[in-house]
């Protein structure tokens, strides 16, 4: 994936935007609704359902691809809404600039137009380093490979969102989902939009147990992987 691919804003949907790279037919969300997928996979599917098996003094998140910040800013909303205590880290090896993120629009287009200093900030705080959004959210962006990482025991919850199998399959292998398996405690959950049965059985191979489940609008499935 190179900087110089060319991007451009779409509406998808349910009214939201993303970033379409017209060159390799590629979105960074669902052309079917970008709120709406970050809503079902990671939210309902992810962290709604981690919090309702467990209670946690503060939550790690990983997120595999920061990419808009769409579904940290959800995060954080959801985190001021229910009291959660989250730290909150974003991996992504080509950032995108909060000029074009902002041309998006998310706090308008989630009714939370008062939260626009904060989306603000999610993409202009200095890298490297923990900064704390508000009293009960912290954010810790990363610039790096997926195949770098090398965390271990750090984690509860796991976003995976990478661009699909079909632009780079080489962020669907097990050597990647083995550094996902490492990178969660236990009990620790990754979930996914991807449903391909080759990614479900990478991660079958080194360890987690795997469950299918419906998928957001525009697709039948989705995965949820536990560390158990």
């Amino acid at each position: 994936m190179k900087d110089e691919i060319k991007r451009e804003i779409i509406t998808t949907a349910d009214g939201s935007k993303t970033i379409h790279l017209p060159d390799l037919n590629e979105q960074y969300h669902s052309k079917h609704g970008a709120v709406n997928e970050a809503k079902h996979v990671f939210i309902k599917s992810g962290l709604h359902y981690i919090i309702s098996k467990n209670h946690f003094e503060v939550l790690d998140i990983l997120e595999i691809g920061f990419g808009t910040g769409l579904n940290s800013f959800i995060t954080f909303l959801e985190a001021e809404k229910s009291n959660l205590s989250i730290r909150y880290t974003g991996v992504e090896a080509y950032p995108v600039s909060y000029k074009e993120a902002s041309l998006m629009n998310y706090p308008k287009t989630l009714s939370v137009e008062d939260k626009q200093d904060v989306f603000g900030k999610l993409h202009e705080l200095e890298w490297e380093k923990p900064v704390d959004i508000s009293s009960n959210y912290t954010l810790t962006k990363r610039k790096q490979f997926f195949s770098e990482i090398n965390d271990e025991k750090c984690y509860d919850l796991i976003y995976f969102d990478a661009f699909g199998a079909r632009v780079q399959p080489d962020l669907w292998t097990v050597e990647i989902f083995r550094k996902m398996y490492e990178a969660l405690r236990l009990n620790g959950v990754l979930v996914t939009y991807s449903a391909k049965g080759s990614v479900r059985r990478a991660m079958q191979e080194v360890g987690f147990e795997v469950e299918r489940l419906p998928g957001p609008p525009g697709k039948r499935e989705m995965l949820r992987a536990s560390k158990v």
